[in-house]
């Protein structure tokens, strides 16, 4: 690599962030293919598919593994998972409503309508009854950061922190897509049996789009937080839904979108 700084000019090796395709598969049929940073797989295929409201919970998968994906050397690239739905848990028709190849940078973009992508949560997020004081809230963005081990060597990742509401960091993950790292993080949870997620706060190290709201809700996860600006839709729908949905979360500021309530301002 050429590294320019200016009138400094240095040649020396830099890390970067992998990427690499990962195909999930249902009995063999090909369901998703989405860009992600490899490793944490399984938890990532565990949030997708609860998010996506295809399983609910861990007994809901009967059996994951990687598949024979080999390389131009003949080396298996572990980028392929086939997924053994438990008896009785319906698969999706993926020709109904959505076309399930995804970017790392855009989740839905191969949604066919946005009605088809307003999946509804399970969990009664809007009664949930968690309160964080303004402390708590403002130290997230820095417990996310000091927390990120591959971003200090990359520069290149999206982060997710799932956190108590006392500001307890309960799980991280990183990819180099923000709706890779948030599946991570519930995946993680999913497989530890701690869905529904009440009375937690989801941080988020970019924007909080319309699909990270979504897949908040589908884990019953009450506030989201995010370091920059949501979009409309996922205003609308953390309205929709009763997250508390908080932007532009910096120092000792932020602007909270919907369910102010949940803070407790001093």
């Amino acid at each position: 690599m050429l590294r320019i700084r200016g009138a400094a000019h240095t040649t020396r090796p830099d890390t970067v962030a992998a990427e690499e395709p990962l195909e999930i598969r249902l009995r063999g049929a090909a369901l998703a293919v989405t860009m992600r940073t490899p490793g944490d797989d399984f938890d990532l295929v565990h949030g997708f598919l609860a998010t996506e409201g295809v399983i609910r919970s861990a007994e809901d998968i009967a059996g994951l593994r990687y598949c024979n994906s080999v390389d131009d050397s003949g080396r298996n690239t572990y980028n392929v998972v086939d997924v053994d739905l438990a008896p009785g848990v319906q698969a999706p028709d993926t020709s109904l409503d959505r076309n399930f190849v995804t970017s790392s940078s855009c989740g839905v973009c191969g949604k066919a309508s946005i009605d088809a992508i307003r999946s509804r949560t399970p969990f009664d997020v809007n009664g949930d009854r968690t309160r964080l004081t303004l402390a708590t809230l403002f130290g997230l963005p820095e417990r996310l950061r000091a927390a990120q081990q591959v971003f200090e060597r990359t520069g290149g990742l999206h982060a997710a922190g799932l956190f108590t509401s006392d500001g307890e960091l309960v799980a991280l993950r990183e990819d180099v897509g923000r709706h890779n790292a948030v599946d991570k993080v519930i995946g993680d949870a999913v497989r530890g049996g701690r869905v529904p997620l009440a009375g937690h706060v989801l941080m988020v190290s970019g924007r909080s789009s319309f699909e990270l709201t979504q897949k908040a809700a589908m884990a019953g996860v009450p506030v989201l937080a995010a370091v920059s600006a949501p979009s409309s839709l996922a205003v609308e729908l953390a309205q929709e839904v009763g997250i508390t949905l908080i932007g532009f979360l910096r120092g000792d500021g932020c602007n909270v979108y919907s369910r102010p309530d949940r803070l407790l301002l001093d």
